[in-house]
């Protein structure tokens, strides 16, 4: 069941990508932050079922974030160019989408995290 998400990335366009596409997939994207700051002020404070977050985030690395939506049992996933290996070990059983990706791999990192399919 698609719900509202949060994006947290520092790229324009790959956020305005991620925007088309979970509209597409028929989410709302209920807040978009492009600072760590930001996003853990968002993901403290907004009406979210889920984030999406780039593990870079100008150079610094999102993880403050995570742990905020951890603090509310929110699903997240990753983005990075580096893979799941390249996260530290608390992190890497999470959802995690390799740029670049493709919309049948949002769609299907984002099922798994709401319960729509199992994994």
């Amino acid at each position: 069941m698609p719900g509202r998400v949060l994006i947290v990335e520092d790229e324009y366009l790959i956020r305005l990508l991620l925007e088309d596409m979970l509209e597409e997939l028929g989410f709302e994207v209920a807040g978009v932050a492009s600072s760590v700051s930001e996003g853990k002020e968002q993901a403290g404070t907004a009406q979210i079922d889920l984030a999406i977050l780039d593990v870079n985030i100008d150079g610094e690395q999102v993880f403050p974030v995570a742990e905020v939506l951890k603090g509310r049992n929110l699903p997240f996933c990753f983005i990075t160019g580096y893979g799941a290996q390249g996260l530290p070990e608390q992190y890497r059983s999470l959802p995690t989408l390799q740029k670049p990706f493709q919309m049948a791999d949002l769609k299907t990192t984002l099922m798994k995290m709401t319960g729509a399919v199992s994994s």
